[in-house]
């Protein structure tokens, strides 16, 4: 128990919430009560009542014998990821990758329904909505978006799949809950998105994961084209192998700031 229980400044039950939540992982997606009192070595009375406070609040929910965590949780990340630093780490790559197919490139990270930009090099107006740090965009209709809920928790997943409401934002616009599964487990096998106008007619992006040491996407590197300057083809053969190497810099330089 850290030194400040002492001096009346620690909070216990913040502790052990946080506790509760991560006591869920991949190994152990859903947990009973008397599960999460054993993991976290607490009461059943008071895991029961933690449980049902982080259901209350939308971060756990419950078939009424298990809990697991919901999308939400993925909030309480986002204060970290928007401190990293990401635009000035990720810069000076990001100016180098957009020199090369000289079009825009972005960094964003989850905050669903969305993604949410943190870093971006414009090369010229390609869209009709103006995108700056802070932006935010559908992750569903998103090549970003995309890669980024292939690295969900497949239970993270499939609540974010059954609560949305895709809009049509164009003609090519993926919204059936299969279509996307399938589109998103595409960019799980393969390693990048490519969304060819489905978030804005003229738009093509193609975007591959920021990792962690342990793997697991951070946050997403995009290029974005006119459809005018850009087939499908033309980015996976002329721009998807600058992205994946921009992106393993990043990720590396990040991991040695000790940011991830």
């Amino acid at each position: 128990m850290p030194g400040d229980a002492s001096t009346g400044t620690f909070l216990q039950g913040l502790e052990r919430g946080l506790a509760v939540i991560r006591a869920f992982s991949s190994e152990t997606p859903s947990l009973t009560l008397s599960e999460v009192a054993r993991d976290v070595s607490i009461t059943p009375a008071t895991a029961r009542r933690i449980l049902l406070t982080l259901e209350e609040l939308g971060y756990v929910r419950s078939d009424g014998r298990r809990f697991s965590l919901t999308p939400r949780v993925l909030a309480l990340g986002w204060a970290y990821l928007s401190s990293l630093d990401l635009g000035d780490i990720a810069g000076p790559f990001m100016e180098e990758l957009s020199a090369k197919p000289r079009e825009s490139c972005s960094v964003a990270t989850l905050d669903l329904p969305d993604i949410v930009y943190v870093a971006r090099v414009p090369t010229s107006r390609i869209m009709t909505v103006a995108l700056g740090v802070g932006a935010r965009l559908p992750a569903y209709a998103t090549s970003m978006g995309r890669v980024l809920l292939a690295g969900l928790p497949e239970d993270e997943l499939a609540a974010y799949l059954g609560s949305l409401d895709a809009e049509p934002l164009t003609q090519h616009t993926v919204t059936s809950i299969d279509g996307l599964r399938g589109v998103i487990a595409r960019a799980a096998s393969d390693g990048y998105a490519l969304v060819d106008q489905e978030l804005e007619l003229g738009l093509r992006s193609i975007a591959v994961p920021i990792l962690d040491a342990r793997g697991r996407p951070v946050a997403a590197l995009n290029v974005s084209a006119h459809a005018a300057r850009s087939t499908r083809a033309s980015l996976r053969s002329e721009v998807l192998g600058p992205l994946r190497e921009c992106a393993d810099h990043i990720s590396t330089a990040l991991r040695r700031r000790g940011r991830i």
